[in-house]
């Protein structure tokens, strides 16, 4: 299913492995019931296993010469087809509020990108499968301790569950990417409430893992001294003898109200 050039700005690197694409429309099953929106269909090599799904699928493409090839192989989508930049997307609006959920082989270079749009969504979009960056999948599925765990590992974590599911070679892709692959797959856990102001928490993460290698009493600097807090006596905790690789989500939870309670007692 090709005729459109992979267009190397929108890290576009089309699947060719029909087994592959199969087993990552295979994915959605895990969720059933919930409308479908895949992202960057491309030549709909994935989009045609989706579509046997017997669900309501919309796919969601920024390359114009994807889009026009879309609409001739798949005229029945054709007003499920959306010509758009998902990082820019009114998501409520697609399926007129309801809940979806988010699949496909998302294009390497806005990889993250889209999984942090995911959150600013994660009420609207309770499962999310599809493929990405080997690294990037297994920064989101690392747990505290392992040096793959970071800022995406924290923040997604915080709200889903997990699963890294399989690799995919990097031979199976026009033109081959640098990197192998790697399917995942996302479900909302149980959590509605952090504990601890979201915002707040994102900023204490970010900085914490900026400058990972040092413990968080050195890595916080730039935040607590924007805070006046700098020489806090808190500072002194064990916590803050610790890397942010150490730090559970329970514990970013608490470190966010220790250093924000501080704030507001100072």
């Amino acid at each position: 299913m090709r005729s459109v050039r992979p267009k190397k700005f929108l890290g576009q690197h089309f699947l060719r492995d029909m087994d592959i694409a199969r087993r990552i429309a295979d994915t959605v099953d895990a969720c059933p019931g919930l409308p479908i929106l895949e992202v960057g269909a491309g030549t709909g090599v994935l989009t045609q296993f989706l579509a046997t799904k017997e669900r309501e699928l919309k796919v969601v493409e920024i390359d114009y010469e994807s889009v026009a090839y879309l609409l001739r192989h798949f005229p029945s989508l054709e007003d499920g087809i959306i010509e758009d930049d998902f990082l820019g997307m009114r998501l409520e609006r697609v399926f007129g509020g309801r809940q979806f959920m988010l699949t496909g082989n998302y294009p390497y270079n806005i990889s993250s990108q889209i999984f942090f749009r995911v959150l600013e969504y994660k009420d609207l979009i309770p499962c999310c499968t599809g493929m990405v960056q080997r690294e990037v999948a297994e920064r989101m599925a690392a747990k505290p301790g392992c040096k793959a765990y970071g800022i995406l590992s924290v923040l997604m974590q915080a709200w889903y569950d997990i699963e890294y599911l399989f690799t995919v070679d990097e031979n199976v892709f026009d033109p081959p990417p640098k990197v192998k692959s790697a399917v995942i797959r996302m479900r909302r856990n149980s959590t509605t409430q952090l504990g601890c102001d979201w915002e707040q928490m994102r900023q204490v993460v970010k900085t914490a893992f900026n400058q990972r290698r040092k413990t968080l009493r050195n890595a916080l600097q730039p935040l607590l001294s924007q805070m006046d807090l700098a020489n806090a006596p808190f500072l002194q905790g064990e916590t803050f003898g610790k890397r942010a690789e150490q730090l559970s989500i329970e514990q970013f939870v608490e470190l966010t109200n220790l250093i924000y309670h501080e704030k507001d007692i100072v």
